[in-house]
């Protein structure tokens, strides 16, 4: 049984940054996965007194107790029931201040991977750092298949799979098993469950890989390898959406793969090429959703946020009350309501009209 399959060529890797890297906020997704006000004071969120240390929201998630879950860059992560807000750092065994992804186990147990790729665990009462016990395999086929409830995580050079019995790392590349804890172009910054069963890996310079129960697949062209794919995301639909920091939002329909980016004239060369800002430009992808209409919201790192509809593109920027230009994460509650985590202005909610901070009193 051939494991690798590559449909698409190579493409010359462009190097970024490791810090910024880390920081991408991508979640693990699976298909499970209000009221209008005019003013954010009748909203509870995130104020600043409770977010001093760290107002950079790199993942959110709502727990199946109602429970919602802040991650930060920073400052650990916060859990607030909707009455009370409690901070978790590494002084209460977490295992890093930086918490870029957050997942809950069948059992109700919380999980929380991080940039350096470690993980912690907590089972309602303390904190473990659970990457400490994992298995280092070969990353064969049989390895690979997905169950219901198994969990997924990054990693260095490959990813995390964590069965209900044990958490085993497998490589993309066989001969690099020591990469668990350290970056290379496998490196992995999102997971994704589709419909089908498919597992899809958003990389670090090697693009979009697939597994579908028996082969891995990798998707690299029309820019998407190189640059690091930072966002991965199924719609209500089927389709699916790859967000790349450079080269912008792909889709991928089943048969094709197309880059909306390039479609619409949205690229941004100058940061290709210098690592330029581009306000305007949909080129560096980090968050997608789709609200309760089937719209597409698509946060970028320095141009806010988009929403598509399939045939026009709307930008929101710190011009419409979104807090920051740099959207690291947007999550969907169990009402269909659509979180935005900033880089540094804390969380915003949308009304229908306008953006709001979402504060706690």
């Amino acid at each position: 049984m051939k494991l690798f399959k590559t449909i698409l060529p190579q493409f010359t890797v462009i190097t970024f940054l490791l810090n910024g890297l880390m920081a991408c906020n991508g979640q693990t997704q699976n298909n499970n996965s209000g009221n209008q006000a005019n003013s954010p004071t009748q909203f509870y969120g995130l104020n600043a007194k409770a977010v001093a240390k760290d107002k950079n929201i790199r993942s959110i998630f709502q727990d199946s107790k109602g429970n919602y879950w802040f991650g930060t860059n920073g400052a650990g992560v916060y859990q607030y029931d909707t009455k009370d807000l409690k901070q978790f750092t590494v002084k209460d065994g977490l295992a890093d201040n930086q918490v870029i992804n957050i997942q809950e186990d069948a059992l109700g147990n919380i999980w929380l991977g991080s940039g350096q790729f470690v993980i912690s665990k907590f089972d309602g009462t303390k904190f473990s750092k659970a990457s400490d016990k994992i298995n280092i395999t070969k990353g064969t086929s049989t390895d690979w298949i997905s169950k219901n409830n198994d969990l997924w995580f990054y990693g260095g050079g490959g990813v995390w799979k964590y069965n209900t019995i044990s958490l085993d790392y497998l490589p993309f590349d066989p001969s690099s098993s020591s990469a668990p804890f350290s970056l290379s172009r496998y490196g992995v910054y999102c997971i994704l469950k589709d419909k089908k069963g498919n597992v899809w890996f958003g990389t670090q310079a090697e693009g979009v890989c697939r597994f579908d129960g028996k082969t891995l697949t990798w998707f690299k062209e029309k820019g998407l390898a190189g640059p690091a794919v930072l966002g991965l995301f199924e719609d209500s639909k089927g389709n699916l959406w790859f967000g790349n920091n450079g080269a912008g939002l792909f889709l991928y329909d089943g048969k094709t793969l197309r880059n909306i980016t390039t479609e619409k004239g949205l690229n941004n060369a100058d940061f290709r090429a210098s690592g330029k800002a581009g306000p305007g430009t949909l080129a560096r992808v980090y968050a997608i959703n789709e609200d309760k209409d089937g719209n597409l919201w698509v946060g970028t790192v320095d141009a806010g946020v988009w929403k598509y509809d399939g045939n026009h593109l709307t930008n929101y920027t710190t011009k419409d009350g979104l807090t920051s230009n740099a959207v690291n994460t947007i999550y969907k509650d169990k009402n269909g309501e659509l979180w935005f985590g900033t880089d540094a202005n804390g969380i915003c909610k949308f009304n229908g009209t306008n953006f709001y901070e979402f504060i706690i009193k």
